[in-house]
This record gives C-alpha cells, sequence and structure tokens, in this order.
C-alpha cells in the first residue's frame, strides 16, 4: 500500500506541473459554474420586457411573469430591443395608451403574444388571486435542462479520470521510468493499481464537487459514489491500453478522447429516442451509466434498480477488460 501511495503521490506532483492535467483536475469545477450560470431556474421566464424606469408600478405588475429591464429614456428602450436577443418593450404613446415595440424576428407566439396577453392583463388590473387556477409542481425543483448537463458532466469527469492516468503512464515513458518496475521491488499489478488511484480519484472528487456547487445537495451520495466507481473503471482501462500505447500525449489524448462518442450517443439515444429503440443503446455501458446517475440525481432513488444499471455496467466493464489485458499486459512488457 505505501509503494502504490508513493506512485500516486509521484503523479499528483507531476500533474501540478503539466498545464494540460491541472485543467482536467479542475474542469469538474469550472463546468459547475457555467451550469448554475446558463441554465434557467425551474420557474425561469425566457420573455424580456423593457420599459420606462418611470412606470413603477407596471415594472412591478409585469416582474411577476416575466424578466423586466428599466431604462430612462425611449431611445435606450428602442436600442435594448434591437439588440440581437429576444426583447419586447412596451413604451407609453402620446395619448396615454401603451404599445408593444418589437425587432420583428421575436418568436410570435412564445414572445410577442405572451406580451400582448399580459399588456391587457394589466389594463384589465387582473390579479392572481382572482383565478380560479391551481398550480402543482410536483415537487420538482431542478430544472430539466440542468438535471441533463449534470448526468451527462459525471459521465465527462469519468472519462476524464482515465486521460489523466494516459497522460502520466506517457510521461513516465518519456522519463523512461516505466520500465524500472521490472527491476524495482514492486509488483506489476501493486503499480497498476497506484497509477489507477488518480483515475479513480478524479471522478469521485470531481462529481461530489459537481453536484454540490449545482445544488443536488439532496441525493445519496452512497449511491452516487457506487456509479462513479463503476463508471470510472472503465475509463481507468481504457486509460491505460492508450498511455502504453502511445508515443505522446496528443496521441493518448485523442485515443480517450474517442470516448465522447459513444458518450454522448447513449445520452441522446437515452433522451431523443423513442422508447421502442432504446435496446440499440444497451451494449453501452455509459447508457446504463446515464440511467443510473438519473436515478441518484432523483432524490428518490431505489436501490434495486440502481443496483442492476450499475451491474450491466460491471458485466460490459469485465467484457472490455477481458479483451484488452493482453495489450495491457503487452504494453507493460514493451515499456
Amino acid at each position: 500500500m505505501k509503494k502504490m501511495l508513493t506512485i500516486f503521490g509521484r503523479d499528483v506532483r507531476v500533474n501540478m506541473k503539466n498545464f494540460m492535467a491541472v485543467f482536467i483536475i479542475l474542469f469538474p469545477i469550472v463546468m459547475a459554474i457555467g451550469i448554475n450560470l446558463f441554465t434557467p431556474g425551474i420557474n425561469d421566464t425566457t420573455v424580456n420586457l423593457a420599459l420606462l424606469s418611470k412606470d413603477t408600478e407596471m415594472a412591478a405588475y409585469y416582474e411577476d411573469f416575466a424578466k423586466v429591464e428599466t431604462f430612462a429614456t425611449q431611445g435606450e428602450v428602442e436600442n435594448r430591443v434591437a439588440q440581437r436577443d429576444n426583447v419586447v418593450g412596451i413604451l407609453p404613446e402620446e395619448n396615454g395608451n401603451y404599445y408593444i415595440l418589437t425587432q420583428g424576428n421575436e418568436p410570435k407566439e412564445a414572445v410577442v403574444e405572451y406580451a400582448q396577453v399580459l399588456k391587457a392583463l394589466y389594463e384589465l388590473d387582473a390579479q392572481v388571486a382572482d383565478s380560479n387556477a391551481v398550480l402543482h409542481n410536483f415537487g420538482k425543483t431542478v430544472p430539466p435542462l440542468k438535471n441533463t448537463l449534470v448526468n451527462a458532466m459525471i459521465l465527462m469527469i469519468s472519462i476524464l479520470g482515465g486521460m489523466l492516468i494516459s497522460l502520466n503512464i506517457v510521461e513516465e515513458k518519456m522519463d523512461n521510468t516505466v520500465s524500472a518496475i521490472n527491476v524495482a521491488p514492486i509488483s506489476r499489478t501493486a503499480w497498476v493499481f497506484g497509477k489507477s488511484l488518480m483515475g479513480l480519484l478524479l471522478p469521485l472528487v470531481g462529481s461530489f464537487a459537481l453536484v454540490l456547487i449545482t445544488g443536488f445537495t439532496y441525493i445519496n451520495f452512497l449511491q452516487l459514489a457506487a456509479v462513479v466507481v463503476a463508471s470510472a473503471l472503465i475509463s481507468i482501462i481504457v486509460g491505460f491500453v492508450q498511455g502504453l500505447n502511445a508515443d505522446d500525449m496528443m496521441t493518448a489524448v485523442a485515443g480517450i478522447k474517442m470516448m465522447m462518442l459513444p458518450m454522448i450517443g447513449s445520452v441522446i439515444g437515452a433522451e431523443l429516442v423513442s422508447q421502442k429503440w432504446q435496446w440499440c443503446f444497451y451494449w453501452s455501458p455509459f447508457y446504463w451509466m446515464y440511467k443510473a446517475n438519473g436515478i441518484v440525481l432523483s432524490g428518490a432513488g431505489e436501490w434495486p434498480k440502481l443496483l442492476l444499471d450499475t451491474g450491466l455496467v460491471l458485466v460490459i466493464t469485465a467484457l472490455i477488460f477481458a479483451y484488452q489485458a493482453p495489450r495491457i499486459r503487452k504494453g507493460l512488457e514493451k515499456v
């Protein structure tokens, strides 16, 4: 164990000096911040209104139903509407009435007609309390887009763990230190486990940081750890294969990036393909990882279903390892 930790410590020190490795380590935090900044909230609206700052009462009314920006002059409102995003202006006429100002390329039903309805409701002095409608939220507190992005990022972080392993192995090959395991008092198995620690620790820490920063604090973290470990095993195997067979870092990175193709395809298939065609993706471990992550992120996942999906990932991983083990053994013998 001490020797494996020594190998892990060396990898950590080397990674701190490599810009690409540092970027891979910080990637989960960067993506978590980006998801928070660019994904809408569960109650966010896509309708943006521009009003004059003097119309405070109107602005207060519209803020319950849309995003409202206020400006000092009519010219500023017109300039805001003329920008590339979809903003509708509501401006006063000389006779005291108000008209809707559009650029002309806004979505009619989603933006323009919605703004017209809001204007009519304001003129009728309609209030939310006057409605007999009842709102149900079904307990959803996270927007679907955010859920999907976090799920996909957990898969990508597991791939980055394998990429980090391949970079560390290539770096050792360039320094001619991998061949030292043939004469050093450490077995190949211990060396492999020592190298695997970085590929396992990054997905675990990165995934935990991702879900905490993005607000998924209510999930079962033991379930998340089980899925992440199962997900990381495939990336670790591919990381060793690419690292031992690549001659430079760019080749190793390119080989690992190929894993993103089945990952993206599995996410698209799980989200967009009809249920009757889902079987076409059963071969992909990323499909089952995505399903398992969905159970975890729901916050109400049951262990039997989670263990079934995770078990299928492990079965596919075992088949991949049986196929790639000779290449890993041959790669170790060459170096």
